[in-house]
């Protein structure tokens, strides 16, 4: 009896100088981000890891609401949706979606530094870890802060899986809605995936002469219908091109004769590009600035409109 109670005690004691340093070599699971100090997290994961963790934006992006121009209308049902989830009233989740360099993810960035006074927090999560969403929404429920889940530039293949954790989160868990928590999603595509001519091959239409999409279609529309306001965005005109150029020429410091001089320039710089956008505008501002020596707002380091 001795003999095996002093081999089970050796054993033990092997058994604690393994865990010892299994448990030096594991990192420890990153500290909670102080809410009351960050404004803006991403989402990410550490090779090898199946949990992910916070970890605070150093230098949020300086963009303000005022900074966007030609999308009056999109701007301002978004922050009417935006104050009433502040305000503790009903919203809705959004989808942002529409021709490239919009302004689509601009105006989530924008409405961060205009109300994160407020109480409003950002939390960035990728596409690829959508299947965390679920784990994300738990660690922040309960807490006092607004947030809203960013997913940026969403687009999905035929096949892919990870969508379904996004209309879970959206509406389709067993779970209530959380009621400090929105998902503000930005997309090229109105329904986030591939539509094919094909699909159309399986609607059927009724004796009564009523129409029913075939299955396909029902799933690409379904993922999208669960987003409580759509708003779109369009291809600016010359005038609104020329208009955000201005803009943006003006925090770089020149004056108003010297940006109708370099009017010529700008559209030459959109047709090169293909593309009368925001984003065009703002980086011709930019490389003109840069060749005219001049500094600009120095909040603004890579910022687009």
């Amino acid at each position: 009896m001795n003999a095996a109670r002093a081999l089970g005690e050796a054993l033990l004691a092997r058994m604690d100088a393994l865990l010892s340093r299994f448990e030096a070599q594991w990192p420890l699971p990153p500290a909670l981000p102080d809410w009351s100090a960050v404004i803006a997290c991403r989402w990410k994961k550490r090779a090898g890891h199946a949990s992910g963790f916070f970890a605070p934006v150093r230098q949020n992006h300086p963009l303000r609401l005022a900074d966007l121009t030609g999308i009056d209308a999109q701007k301002a049902r978004v922050v009417a949706n935006t104050r009433q989830f502040l305000e503790g009233r009903p919203a809705n989740n959004v989808l942002l979606t529409g021709t490239r360099g919009s302004g689509k993810s601009s105006l989530i960035k924008a409405l961060l530094n205009e109300f994160s006074g407020q109480g409003l927090r950002l939390i960035e999560v990728d596409r690829d870890d959508l299947t965390d969403l679920a784990d994300i929404i738990e660690r922040i429920a309960g807490r006092p802060e607004k947030f809203l889940i960013f997913c940026d530039d969403l687009s999905f293949e035929s096949g892919e899986n990870t969508y379904r954790a996004l209309k879970s989160a959206l509406d389709g868990s067993i779970a209530a809605p959380p009621e400090n928590t929105l998902i503000y999603a930005t997309s090229n595509r109105r329904h986030m995936m591939p539509e094919y001519f094909a699909d159309n091959l399986e609607t059927t239409r009724a004796d009564s002469g009523e129409i029913h999409p075939g299955e396909a279609i029902e799933e690409k529309i379904s993922l999208s219908e669960r987003f409580g306001l759509w708003v779109s965005f369009y291809p600016f005109d010359q005038e609104n091109y020329l208009a955000i150029a201005a803009h943006w020429l003006r925090t770089f410091g020149f004056n108003a004769r010297e940006i109708a001089a370099c009017e010529r320039e700008a559209l030459n710089w959109a047709l090169a590009r293909g593309s009368r956008s925001g984003r065009a505008a703002w980086q011709f501002a930019r490389d003109y600035a840069g060749k005219a020596q001049k500094p600009g707002r120095k909040c603004l380091p890579g910022a687009k409109k």
